[in-house]
């Protein structure tokens, strides 16, 4: 009987205790597969989207929300800010680049965002199909939103009003018109519709009047005359790129101690939303640790109580022309047997859970996350190897040294 004929056989003729070691050590293989995954992914993805912005400018409010709702379209806006006053930042000699964004709208939960041509630039956009805007009203569009929405060139559709797909407020008398179609990009220009800002200004500034008319209408009647203000121009955020170092150590004190509106630095909020989810990490990583010392633990029991049982086996082996190695190797491989099929399922396990919660980010933030072999899982499956041998390595030497005639003289 060969070596692997022979392990076969002894994890059969124990079912339910080989399934529990392979169980528990998946358990642990899937943990740290999947929060690897998963913090593969979320660095690549917010590394992709940063466009090499050094700051963002914004409404006064939580520097995060500011950095996640203005460079990588998660979160909500804290705010609007005034756009002269923005102009006025841009043209200082430390801003290399100074790129406005409005938001407000959005069509199908894919934002509507007024911008230059600049934007598409951070991100390498080529059009695949079509062409940039360059008429009000106009639009180019994400691949994700062009498959998403079956949009075409020449569509046209309606904006509605606010951040969210389920608002009732269309803006069904001013319609974009589709003028080309980015190539996909694998970041964040995938899911936006980008046109000009006087487009944004002019939905909005018209929205505005209309407020007005209500009011005038429910108002005092002896008040015949009344001439509605210009609506100030606003843009969300301002993206800026520094023109040396100098700026990061100038500008966010300059913004946020002399000016209405906040600074935030990417590179500062993202380490900070690291350090946070950094702790969550560790914890998940050592309680897959344990339970992958658990899972060994069992194994080198599980084995050294077997042996108990084949000591009568494992003589007559020997009796039989079998050398000492080959006990030696039939436990190890026994061990192993254990370990490797323990990481194959907790490979498997982690990738159909990577693929459910990447359709849920999808859907829910338009923003795929990645999961394919990684540089982890090959060190895992060197690991789960090693695992395997260790906790086989004791039972294994007391096999190799059974006593013959002591063992079968009983």
């Amino acid at each position: 009987m060969n070596s692997i004929l022979f392990t076969y056989k002894q994890i059969k003729s124990r079912p339910l205790s080989s399934a529990l070691h392979i169980i528990l050590f998946a358990t642990g293989i899937t943990i740290i597969s999947l929060v690897s995954l998963l913090k593969d992914s979320f660095e690549n993805q917010l590394d992709k989207n940063a466009g090499g912005i050094d700051l963002v400018v914004g409404a006064k409010g939580s520097p995060l929300q500011l950095i996640l709702s203005g460079l990588y379209h998660i979160d909500y806006p804290v705010g609007n800010i005034d756009y002269a006053e923005a102009t006025e930042l841009s043209k200082h000699p430390l801003i290399k680049q100074a790129i406005p964004l409005a938001l407000g709208d959005n069509y199908k939960g894919f934002r509507i965002v007024g911008t230059n041509t600049a934007y598409p630039a951070l991100y390498k956009g080529q059009t695949e199909a079509g062409r940039l805007w360059q008429k009000d009203f106009e639009v180019t569009i994400g691949s994700k939103v062009a498959a998403r929405t079956r949009l075409t060139i020449g569509d046209r559709f309606s904006g509605i009003h606010g951040l969210s797909a389920e608002s009732d407020h269309v803006h069904e008398d001013m319609l974009y018109t589709v003028a080309g179609i980015f190539k996909e990009t694998g970041t964040t220009l995938d899911q936006l519709i980008l046109t000009n800002m006087e487009s944004v200004w002019e939905i909005h500034h018209d929205e505005h009047d209309e407020h007005h008319d209500e009011d005038d209408e429910h108002g005092d009647e002896d008040d015949h005359e009344h001439e509605h203000a210009e609506m100030p121009k606003e843009i969300t955020t301002l993206l800026i790129q520094y023109q040396n170092p100098m700026g990061a150590v100038t500008l966010p004190r300059l913004v946020n101690s002399s000016t209405n509106m906040q600074a935030a630095s990417p590179a500062q909020e993202i380490n900070r939303l690291y350090s946070l989810l950094g702790i969550g990490i560790q914890t998940l990583t050592f309680l897959s640790g344990f339970i992958i010392f658990i899972s060994a633990l069992s194994i080198f029991i599980s084995l050294l109580n077997s042996l108990k049982e084949r000591k009568y086996e494992l003589a007559l082996i020997r009796v039989m022309g079998g050398s000492r190695l080959r006990l030696f190797s039939a436990l190890i491989l026994e061990g192993v047997s254990f370990a490797i099929p323990g990481y194959i399922v907790g490979f498997v396990i982690s990738r159909l859970a990577m693929l459910s919660l990447s359709s849920y980010t999808d859907h829910t933030f338009n923003y795929t996350l990645q999961g394919g072999v990684t540089s982890t899982d090959l060190y895992l499956f060197g690991a789960s190897l090693l695992i395997g041998i260790l906790a086989a390595m004791i039972p294994a030497f007391k096999a190799m040294n059974t006593n013959i005639s002591k063992t079968l003289s009983q």
